[in-house]
């Protein structure tokens, strides 16, 4: 039976860096940002729900998502943050049920998600990873990447669980400092889930 291994990290800590690693090693990666991004777009009943309690300007012209808007929204009001998940997130796990059906040949597939402690998603995984690294590097990096204020950066990291918290709920924690050998780590930990089914 195909394990399931989820994945996260808060924002800037490398977690996207860990999968393209295990994507190369010919692991399925399913992206649930990505496709919650995707969502927002194609899905006809989340599109009318978010008009709704923002108005049609959560849609720019072209019918994409208004992710400055959205972002002003999420990271400043609790409220409509669990409004968007609520909304989002059941509809994200049905696509990854579909997905987890055209990969069940697989030895083990990856479900990355920023959220996947928060939303609860992790209950659905065999195994869960949590990516980490030093505020001030994640800062650094998040900061480089979307060219925004550290101190933006700190509200936004306000907004998701401490790592203390996440690392309770982590069968397994992966330090992306710069300095610990993470490749080795992910090959070694790809050939244990391949041949025992454990990433111990």
């Amino acid at each position: 039976m195909t394990k399931k291994i989820g994945i996260t990290g808060g924002i800037g800590s490398g977690k996207s860096t860990v999968c393209s690693v295990f994507r190369i090693l010919g692991v399925p990666v399913f992206e649930a940002d990505v496709i919650a991004k995707d969502l927002y777009r194609t899905n006809h009943t989340i599109r009318i729900e978010l008009i709704r309690l923002f108005g049609a300007d959560i849609y720019t012209s072209d019918g994409m998502i208004n992710r400055a808007k959205l972002s002003a929204i999420i990271f400043s009001n609790d409220f409509y943050l669990q409004k968007i998940n609520e909304l989002i997130h059941p509809v994200v796990r049905d696509e990854f049920q579909l997905w987890l059906k055209k990969n069940n040949d697989c030895s083990y597939v990856i479900h990355e998600a920023a959220i996947l402690f928060e939303s609860g998603l992790y209950t659905m995984m065999d195994y869960n990873i949590l990516v980490t690294a030093p505020e001030e590097q994640r800062i650094e990096r998040v900061a480089a990447r979307d060219g925004i204020s550290s101190q933006m950066i700190r509200e936004r990291m306000k907004r998701q669980w401490p790592e203390e918290k996440k690392m309770d709920l982590a069968d397994k924690v992966l330090v992306n400092d710069n300095k610990w050998l993470l490749i080795p780590e992910i090959i070694e930990m790809n050939f244990k889930l391949k041949e025992y089914g454990s990433i111990w």
